[in-house]
């Protein structure tokens, strides 16, 4: 089909604009590239057919899905295009055809977009790397909110909680006060201050916490498309690690211990429903 709104390949992470022709899984509601494979199921080979793109996760049989990234996000942000476009068109009458194609999206509406293709990519790269060892949670809504963590992943050797941000910019972390004042610490994305993010990542945390009890569960920040400079530019603030997905996927490779990554996949998937 092609697509009414611009996309990310679920797949590879390749941005899709609108129009442009790709395939729709409707049992996910998410698309990918014609040129993608299809995801292997049960019934083909054991091994992975070799392929440039990242290796899409076996399909799931007994697990419980796990979810779509961005959905979520991408869902609202049709609605409020939708809303939008139905205002102009009962301002302008006949005209109102002509006054939607003219009009420049809203950056309240545009926002929904922009944070949906960092959760896609993000959550792209993560399907890639899911495995027995690892497995990965999108777009799960907090019980008794309208709220919802981007990512949950789980590996063996604890759980990562993940907020998904597309923001442009350099992150750094400015440290204020000290010895005569209370130390207080900021997160800047440019001149953007993105510290009430901790915060948030700082309550899912805890939410994830009253359910898995004793494991060890870490929260992260992950800037998808940020100004990351060559060489370092991770922080930690508060317990929360600043990164990119690159980092992001290299501490959860390394990541080892006793955890059973299935078991807690599944009570998490339970308590954390799809949003």
């Amino acid at each position: 089909m092609r697509l009414r709104y611009a996309g990310v390949c679920r797949l590879c992470g390749t941005d899709l604009p609108a129009n442009e022709p790709a395939i729709y899984e409707r049992s996910t509601k998410t698309v990918r590239c014609i040129e993608c494979p299809a995801p292997i199921t049960a019934g083909d080979a054991p091994g992975r057919e070799a392929t440039d793109a990242p290796a899409a996760p076996v399909a799931e049989t007994s697990l419980t899905p796990s979810g779509a990234a961005g959905a979520s996000a991408r869902r609202e942000y049709e609605r409020r295009k939708a809303k939008d476009e139905e205002r102009l068109r009962q301002k302008w009458g006949k005209l109102g055809g002509l006054a939607v194609a003219l009009a420049d999206e809203r950056q309240s509406t545009r926002a929904w977009a922009t944070g949906a293709v960092g959760e896609e990519r993000l959550g792209a790269r993560l399907d890639s790397v899911a495995s027995d060892s690892l497995a990965v949670l999108h777009d799960r809504r907090i019980p008794g909110s309208k709220a919802n963590i981007d990512h949950i992943a789980i590996t063996a050797g604890g759980i990562w909680v993940i907020d998904a941000k597309r923001y442009k910019g350099r992150p750094e972390l400015k440290i204020e006060g000290g010895i005569l004042r209370p130390r207080v610490e900021r997160v800047l994305v440019g001149r953007r201050d993105c510290t009430e993010l901790v915060d948030g990542v700082l309550k899912q945390v805890a939410l994830v916490r009253e359910v898995v009890s004793d494991i060890p569960v870490s929260g992260s920040l992950c800037f998808v498309e940020a100004d990351w400079p060559l060489i370092g530019g991770a922080f930690t603030t508060r317990g929360v690690q600043v990164l990119w997905p690159g980092r992001l996927l290299k501490l959860m490779a390394e990541s080892e211990g006793p955890v059973q990554v299935a078991a807690v996949r599944e009570a998490l998937s339970s308590h954390f429903e799809p949003a």
